[in-house]
């Protein structure tokens, strides 16, 4: 859940494991209902707990109760923190009295580990220890559950069982974040059928892939496993103009740029890089699936299409937004728009087509012309648009940025309409 722009996370194992006797459909439903059973009454128990990430604070979530003693540190034996444990009455120090403690408190923690390797076992991130924080995030933990179940007895096949697999996902305001659960190792391809129902659900429009994996949510504190930095144009500052309005491109995309990849394309490579730029985009939001296109396989898709000669694969020649607009339609079946402009001077005419583009399509555009090429992730628009004279590697162009004498032909990737 979210409030107030905090996204509240429970992050942990619970072990699923029941032994299954025979592969009647029935029998086999009624055990595993019966082991999930067992998970939810292990998550409403009194002996749950809960720890903030990377913090010495423990949290009963079912007793309304939690500890941060100052002597805790994340060496600190579990068995330790047995004295912290509520029972009957706490002293004025915040330690429990002397009176004896039940055998089910004493199950809350772990006597075996220290709190640093607790830490990886059981994690969650919460803004504050309210009861009615942890109160929300065990009825969601509740609800995932029930949902996990739900997938798995769909999905009951002779002695397969498929493991469910729960995503979270970020949706227009004021819906905010909800989790969805797949059965794993199906392909996005073959659940449209749910993915239909969860539009309907929520109320969203059929033409944005909003619940396919790729659109799953990334949280802040987690880094991209490729190492690519992700959408730079969110750290600039936006230009202030009268009376005008900033449009930029809508969802994610990986940053590409000269050298990356050990691949030495220095004075040549620019093309390809807004081309990479645009692929990671359709990648990011679910549209398109596999890695980012090389060099060679952007020139490789070039000359299967007959565009280029044997020659031109493996070489250093450039490409231009003609060409990327061939290697969309090869490599990801996506078609674009082509946006002629007669002059660099003539680029601040066209504000308003290009608020348009981003407010509609809001895909990234690569541009081609003169003697270098670039990508547009934004517009700053007005009716008289104002001259921006930044020209950091990510950053906003003015008109007179581009050359006044070269033409330019602008590469429009459209939006596929699908879910």
């Amino acid at each position: 859940s979210s409030d107030s722009g905090t996204i509240l996370r429970v992050k942990g194992p619970l072990e699923f494991k029941c032994l299954l006797e025979t592969t009647d459909a029935l029998q086999m439903h009624k055990v595993i209902s019966r082991t999930f059973e067992t998970l939810h009454s292990q998550v409403k128990s009194e002996s749950c707990v809960l720890t903030v990430c990377d913090s010495p604070v423990f949290i009963w979530p079912n007793r309304s109760f939690h500890a941060t003693p100052q002597d805790i540190t994340p060496d600190t034996p579990c068995e330790d923190l047995q004295q912290w444990i509520q029972t009957d009455e706490f002293e004025n120090t915040g330690r429990r009295s002397a009176k004896k403690r039940s055998k089910k408190t004493s199950t809350a923690v772990c006597t075996c580990l220290t709190l640093r390797e607790l830490f990886k076992h059981l994690n969650c991130s919460v803004s504050a220890a309210e009861s009615v924080v942890c109160s929300r995030l065990m009825e969601a933990l509740g609800r995932q559950l029930g949902e996990m179940e739900k997938v798995m007895l769909q999905h009951v096949k002779g002695t397969t069982l498929l493991v469910p697999e729960p995503l979270h996902f970020l949706l227009p305001e004021p819906k905010g974040l909800v989790t969805v659960v797949y059965p794993a190792g199906v392909a996005d391809s073959q659940l449209e059928t749910e993915r239909k129902e969860l539009h309907q659900q929520f109320e969203l429009p059929n033409d944005w892939p909003y619940f396919r994996r790729a659109n799953a949510y990334h949280f802040p504190n987690e880094p991209y496993k490729d190492g690519y930095l992700r959408n730079p144009h969110l750290a600039l500052t936006n230009p202030s103009l009268d009376n005008g309005k900033v449009y930029l491109v809508q969802g994610i995309y990986s940053y590409h740029h000269y050298m990356q990849d050990h691949m030495d394309d220095n004075g040549w490579g620019c093309a390809y890089r807004s081309l990479q730029t645009i692929c990671s985009w359709f990648k990011q939001q679910g549209y398109a699936e596999g890695p980012v296109p090389t060099h060679r396989e952007i020139q490789q898709a070039l000359l299967d299409v007959g565009d280029k000669q044997a020659s031109f694969v493996g070489s250093r020649q450039w490409i231009g937004s003609i060409e990327v607009q061939v290697v969309l339609n090869q490599l990801l079946g996506v078609t674009s728009k082509i946006m002629f402009v007669s002059q660099g001077s003539d680029l601040g005419s066209k504000g308003r087509e290009l608020a348009n583009h981003f407010l509609t399509e809001g895909t990234p555009i690569m541009i081609g012309g003169g003697v270098l090429a670039h990508t547009i992730l934004g517009v700053a628009w007005t009716e008289d648009l104002q001259v921006i004279t930044d020209k950091g590697w990510c950053g906003w162009k003015g008109a007179d940025f581009w050359d006044q004498t070269a033409y330019y032909n602008l590469c429009l990737p459209q939006r596929p309409k699908v879910i």
